[in-house]
């Protein structure tokens, strides 16, 4: 037992000197190549180590970030989704005030704030609301054709337009004012994510459900399964592709 615990030791210490050796440029492009796979738990490595080399690199703490992001999606349990959300905050909150300039770093806060909502408390979801309208805002400043940023947005607007009068005097009087959100507003940003990106299938899955809101059913059938037809691209398309199969569901 001690000699496979002392072999197992000398290999990870043998893989941190690797790591050490190569430059931080290697490391991140290695990286890179694990996270097209979407292969959060070996880009991720290559990535902390990059950012000992170069600790205030917006966008590296932004590649951080998202390696969290998708731990956390693929993470059973709520408690360890948190854990691995605040992580992800964590490194957002950092690559936004290391990259003023940087849209990626401004909205990254906003992107991980938004995956985590479901899971956090009450009031911590209040308080959460206008800190991803504040992210969202500096990206578009920095980047008004930026699609990610119009469909959070959008998404923002809506989850706001369905909370009702009382719920947000209530909400209001335990927890701080929760900001209106508008959904038409919801649709126009959506449209112009659209407008800006046409190929991802979550600005149309989305717009669908912004439709099913207002009571447009032709038109929530028509986005909704236009994204449902696209190949996923992307992590959270298997995720998107549900919620948009719940609304069809309940239309």
């Amino acid at each position: 037992m001690y000699c496979l615990f002392a072999v197992a030791t000398t290999a990870l210490l043998l893989v941190g000197v690797g790591f050490a050796a190569e430059s931080g440029d290697t490391l991140v492009e290695k990286g890179k190549a694990f996270e097209r796979k979407f292969q959060a738990n070996e880009a991720l490595p290559l990535y902390l180590s990059a950012e000992k080399a170069d600790p205030k690199n917006p966008q590296l703490l932004v590649r951080i970030a998202r390696q969290y992001r998708y731990l956390m999606t693929d993470a059973s349990g709520n408690q360890e989704k948190l854990r691995l959300g605040y992580l992800a905050l964590d490194y957002s909150t950092r690559a936004a005030a290391c990259g003023p300039k940087d849209c990626d770093a401004q909205l990254a806060p906003a992107i991980t704030l938004g995956k985590m909502l479901p899971y956090l408390p009450r009031k911590e979801q209040v308080s959460a609301s206008p800190r991803i309208k504040e992210s969202v805002d500096k990206a578009l400043a920095i980047n008004p054709h930026d699609d990610t940023a119009w469909h959070i947005l959008g998404r923002w607007n809506r989850v706001l337009a369905e909370v009702s009068s009382a719920k947000r005097f209530v909400a209001g009087l335990i927890y701080g004012q929760l900001p209106k959100g508008s959904i038409e507003e919801a649709e126009r940003d959506m449209k112009k994510a659209i407008a800006t990106n046409p190929r991802r299938l979550m600005h149309y899955i989305e717009l669908g459900r912004i439709y099913a809101e207002m009571g447009r059913k032709q038109e929530a059938r028509e986005f909704i399964n236009k994204g449902l037809a696209m190949p996923d691209t992307e992590k959270d398309d298997p995720e998107t592709k549900q919620r948009g199969r719940e609304t069809l569901a309940k239309l």
